[in-house]
């Protein structure tokens, strides 16, 4: 059986400590075998290690990028995935106004508009 490879900025799902719930975390680090190091929690920015767990093979906690292209007509939630033309696929961790949500990247969070009509 072949063993998926990991890149920096994939999703696994991961008990947060600090958060005291499940949650898709964002791999921070993988090691030369493809095989995931340090996450990120993407509600306090804590980084921890991963590690699988009970037998559970690291695949199936991949959490799958099915999303929506992004259009800022649209009300997002907490939560939704949305893939943008230029920052690429990423999830919502917060609604700050009704009309701005912060939506986390590979790369960084940033902050875009929704609910425009």
């Amino acid at each position: 059986m072949e063993k998926t490879q990991y890149a920096i900025g994939d999703r696994v799902n991961k008990h947060c400590t600090v958060c005291d719930e499940e949650r898709g975390h964002i791999v921070a680090l993988v090691n030369k075998n493809g095989r995931i190091s340090r996450v990120t929690c993407p509600q306090c920015s804590t980084r921890s290690t991963f590690k699988s767990r009970d037998g559970v093979a690291e695949d199936q906690t991949l959490i799958k990028r099915e999303s929506t292209p992004y259009d800022w007509r649209r009300t997002y939630r907490k939560g939704q995935t949305l893939a943008h033309p230029t920052f690429g696929v990423g999830e919502v961790t917060a609604v700050i106004e009704p009309k701005k949500i912060d939506v986390l990247f590979t790369d960084r969070l940033r902050r875009l508009v929704h609910a425009q009509n």
